[in-house]
């Protein structure tokens, strides 16, 4: 079985998430998604419209993914890829290069974004109406 994860923050999910975890699962049998915890958000100066288990409970209903775990800081991506015994790491294409040191314990691939949808762009189309 060929595994598969994925990060972010999975906040107002849109199309572009579905697009990228379906993608990111058609690479794969068994799909794992690290999805950022308020308190790690917080730390990146961020701050999700739903709660981390909101989104969590809404990415366990989306058809491509099989696990949600989350994620706590930036330096655990290592020991996730270790722990659920991954094969595969996908991340946008906006992080090109920002994850290769993972190239010693499993493939690396950067997916394209979906062009023209974002969560900030959502966010930002929500405050101008």
């Amino acid at each position: 079985m060929k595994r598969i994860i994925t990060y972010g923050t999975f906040d107002l999910l849109h199309v572009g998430h579905i697009n990228i975890l379906r993608r990111a699962k058609a690479l794969g049998d068994y799909l794992v998604v690290a999805v950022s915890t308020d308190e790690f958000n917080a730390i990146k100066g961020k701050q999700a419209y739903y709660s981390y288990e909101d989104r969590k409970t809404i990415l366990e209903a989306v058809r491509y993914v099989d696990e949600v775990i989350p994620e706590n800081r930036w330096e655990q991506k290592i020991d996730d890829v270790k722990t659920h015994r991954i094969d595969t790491f996908v991340m946008g294409h906006d992080w090109e290069g920002k994850f290769d040191f993972l190239k010693d314990y499993c493939e690396v691939i950067y997916l394209p974004r979906t062009e023209g949808i974002s969560t900030t762009k959502i966010k930002d189309d929500l405050m101008t109406k």
